[in-house]
């Protein structure tokens, strides 16, 4: 049987901001480009720091990953604490450690601040681990968190099965501050208090030039132009060349989702308690949380922009292994979206020439880090100085080889899940 592909979120999201394309001439202090949660948190963030902002995006806001993602807040990183200083010297990684163990709550706090009706649950993030080997790597890693202040609880045997519901694991980290959120309009959201602010935003208005003169950066789009004294470039997986070098920073990864029939009570009661969030230590992660009306929405590395027939057998054969107990369940429908990877799995923070910043490469962590990105390029463009901020400021340096790496990204998702299935066979939890 065939599954409908169509953004799940689209259906139950907030209503869009009444945009349209841009028409004509504008003068602002800052340009955004790209409407979606980073975008749309900067144009936020500039408003309220008594900036004119214009943003505009080729589609409309929240059209690209912020409008596909999963919804999970996951407030963590892959490193620990001491590689972050490592990284990026001790004084930035320290602002980036107390940023990031306030970050899920400043992520609800502003949910309520702004009155956003995003469906936000803040019950806990299961991260649970697929092998010994992974199981090490991520004791380690919540240890470390927990010692400077992270509120994390290792899971062990039948308890990750009470806590998940899942039979697939005997180990995990129970990060309390995570949650979820309906991230199309959590997006939506932001924005239009962005606008109630005072921001000025355009749909449909992909930027085609982008040079300085006069003392000051011109865009020019299909039907208008935009005159800014500073511009923010907030286009993540979907950036163009509009900025030499930008896209090469980064491995353009898709993540593909379904979500199912809702479920029925005893079926709730068994999978996801308490509508905790779960993500496991896969390279080919596999990942699950509710939705508002009790649907489960079940995700992991998909291959291209839509769900083939290999992605989908994916999702079906991911959702079985960590959810056995509704192996029948019926898929309603299905999406993709892009997710900029990368090498560092850490998001950066490029100023390529005056008065120019762009911020992007969540690498998986985008519901809760883009909202840090999205007020530290606000303050950035605000003059905050660099080392006030929570990630380092980095010229655009392209990777080697991104045009080859890039043909091979297709080959990326059936290659980590034959490195999960070879690490399963040798090493279980």
């Amino acid at each position: 049987m065939s599954v409908r592909q169509e953004i799940h979120w689209a259906r139950t999201a907030i209503d869009a901001p009444d945009l349209s394309p841009l028409d004509g001439a504008q003068q602002v202090d800052v340009l955004v480009v790209g409407g979606g949660l980073t975008g749309c948190r900067t144009a936020l963030g500039l408003v309220e720091g008594g900036a004119s902002v214009a943003l505009v995006d080729s589609k409309d806001v929240g059209w690209g990953a912020s409008g596909r993602s999963g919804g999970q807040c996951n407030p963590i990183w892959r490193q620990t604490p001491d590689a972050l200083k490592a990284m990026m010297g001790e004084r930035q990684a320290e602002t980036l450690i107390r940023t990031t163990l306030g970050s899920a709550d400043a992520l609800f706090s502003d949910i309520r601040r702004y009155g956003v009706a995003c469906d936000p649950v803040q019950a806990g993030w299961i991260q649970a681990a697929h092998t010994r080997k992974a199981r090490d790597r991520m004791q380690r890693l919540g240890a470390a968190w927990a010692a400077v202040g992270a509120d994390i609880t290792e899971l062990d045997g039948d308890a990750v099965q009470r806590a998940s519901g899942s039979p697939a694991y005997r180990w995990a980290l129970r990060h309390s501050a995570g949650g979820h959120v309906h991230p199309l309009s959590l997006t939506r959201g932001y924005a239009q208090a962005a606008i109630a602010r005072g921001a000025r935003m355009f749909r449909d208005t992909p930027v085609t030039a982008l040079e300085r003169r006069d003392g000051a950066w011109h865009a020019t789009t299909p039907r208008g132009t935009v005159r800014a004294e500073q511009v923010v470039l907030a286009t993540n997986g979907y950036s163009t060349d509009l900025w030499p070098g930008l896209r090469q920073t980064f491995h353009p990864l898709v993540s593909v989702s379904l979500v199912t029939e809702p479920l029925s009570d005893a079926q709730q009661a068994t999978v996801l308690p308490g509508s905790v969030t779960i993500s496991d230590s896969r390279l080919a992660i596999f990942y699950a949380r509710y939705d508002r009306d009790k649907r489960l929405v079940f995700g992991c590395i998909g291959s291209t922009d839509h769900v083939d027939r290999v992605s989908l057998a994916r999702l079906r054969h991911g959702l079985r292994t960590v959810f056995p107990q509704i192996a029948d369940i019926s898929v309603a429908r299905t999406w993709a979206g892009r997710i900029a990877v990368t090498p560092q799995m850490m998001p950066h923070l490029h100023a390529p020439a005056p008065g120019v910043v762009a911020g992007l490469g969540f690498s998986g962590r985008g519901i809760a880090m883009t909202s840090v990105m999205g007020r530290a390029l606000a303050a950035k463009v605000l003059g905050a100085p660099d080392d006030a901020l929570p990630f380092p400021v980095t010229p655009v340096v392209p990777l080697p080889l991104h045009g080859v790496t890039r043909r091979l990204i297709p080959l990326a998702a059936p290659a980590m899940s034959l490195k999960d299935r070879l690490d399963t066979a040798i090493t279980r939890t």
